[in-house]
């Protein structure tokens, strides 16, 4: 599929900031789709897309099969990354998601760069665990990557775990094989680069560094977009054990206050004996 217009990107991010917004009001999904294409201009298609998933959630329940089924219209790391958070064995709130949309968004309708996108869609797969083998194969279908990127991310999958990150993006800059040039004029890299040489300073500063440090470089010096912290979704197993027990104690209180207005409370019974022995250490 062709890359977009900016007016896409920009409705789309709208769309998926109205999401965000009214699912945290307690609004529900279908609801929300069903009036929002209104607001959006219908000068683009994404009236018309977001139609057709108001349709596909009365059928599965599910945004993220709405996206990968309008795969003419929204990318496949889209739709991956609803998928993630719609799993409810990921940690990984609908809220993050949307927001990580959102952001891709913005950054698409305004200055972006093929290294940048990258940077920002594989610190949104590490930082959340969503997989890398899936999530490189979803952005390696993004129709703005070329055929030089695409066999980067082929190759990707191979190198990780076996060499730093930093490395990787550092040897493939244009300050690696300027460093190259340097000591060989007549050097002819195996492969072409594809980061600056901003890109290949940053990266060569941070080798052998958590790899968050150069997501973070790369967000402050060249105006990457940042990938938003993760809000792991409540565990209600948790909440609701802490709020048996409270009820258990007050249950054990309101016991007690009706054996003390009867007169037939003895403390006794109420302490253990082990307690009230002192220890060793207490002689």
């Amino acid at each position: 599929m062709p890359a977009l217009e900016r007016e896409e990107y920009v409705e789309q991010a709208y769309l998926f900031r109205a999401l965000r917004e009214r699912l945290a009001e307690g609004m529900a999904t279908q609801t929300i789709l069903e009036t929002v294409d209104q607001e959006l201009l219908s000068t683009t298609r994404l009236p018309l897309a977001v139609q057709f998933l108001t349709g596909e959630i009365k059928h599965t329940g599910l945004l993220s099969s709405g996206f990968a089924r309008l795969s003419h219209y929204f990318t496949p790391f889209q739709a991956f990354v609803l998928q993630g958070a719609e799993d409810e064995r990921l940690k990984f709130s609908l809220d993050t998601g949307l927001l990580i949309l959102e952001r891709e968004a913005t950054y698409r309708a305004g200055q972006i760069s093929p290294a940048g996108l990258f940077v920002f869609q594989f610190e949104t797969i590490s930082r959340n665990k969503l997989g890398y083998e899936p999530g490189l194969r979803a952005m390696r279908d993004d129709p703005y990557y070329d055929a030089d990127w695409r066999e980067f991310l082929d190759s990707l999958k191979q190198q990780l775990g076996l060499v730093d990150f930093a490395d990787i993006l550092y040897a493939r800059s244009h300050l690696y094989l300027n460093e190259m040039l340097r000591i060989d004029p007549d050097y002819d890299p195996p492969v072409p680069p594809l980061f600056g040489e901003k890109e290949g300073k940053i990266a060569k500063a941070n080798r052998g560094r958590d790899p968050l440090y150069l997501f973070a470089a790369l967000q402050r010096h060249l105006g990457y977009p940042e990938v938003p912290r993760i809000k792991e979704r409540e565990d209600m197993t948790k909440r609701l054990e802490a709020l048996q027990n409270r009820i258990r104690d007050l249950e054990t209180r309101m016991r007690l206050l009706e054996m003390e207005q009867r007169g037939t409370l003895d403390i006794s019974k109420l302490i253990d004996p082990e307690k009230l022995l002192p220890k060793d250490d207490d002689w």
